[in-house]
């Protein structure tokens, strides 16, 4: 078992609208993506975004693409022209998901390299 950080195996992308952030995660199999399911929840995202998300993540799950959507509440401070963060359009919240660490087997980390 090895402990890796998300960037390892995944992409995502991120974006906004109000004050919400809306970051998509995907894994490039689905034996990772099942690993996902349970490494990357909703709970897991809050605390890796403690200070920035607010409100209620929601996680939406895309298998069909091994995919997962995660909708961030109450995540801009206000969000768009009212806010003075720096990324006060959500534009680095991807980036920022794949710094999370997660379990992956050993096995399955050689399958995908």
């Amino acid at each position: 078992m090895a402990r890796i950080k998300l960037r390892e195996v995944a992409q995502a992308r991120s974006g906004d609208k109000g004050n919400t952030v809306n970051i998509g995660l995907f894994a490039p199999n689905q034996a990772i993506y099942e690993v996902f399911l349970s490494e990357v929840t909703p709970e897991r995202v809050k605390d890796h975004f403690t200070g920035l998300v607010d409100g209620e993540v929601v996680r939406y799950e895309l298998p069909n693409i091994y995919g997962m959507n995660f909708v961030c509440k109450e995540a801009l401070n206000g969000g768009g022209s009212t806010s003075i963060r720096v990324d006060n359009l959500g534009k680095c919240f991807g980036a920022n998901l794949l710094r999370m660490e997660i379990e992956l087997d050993d096995h399955l980390l050689n399958e995908e390299n």
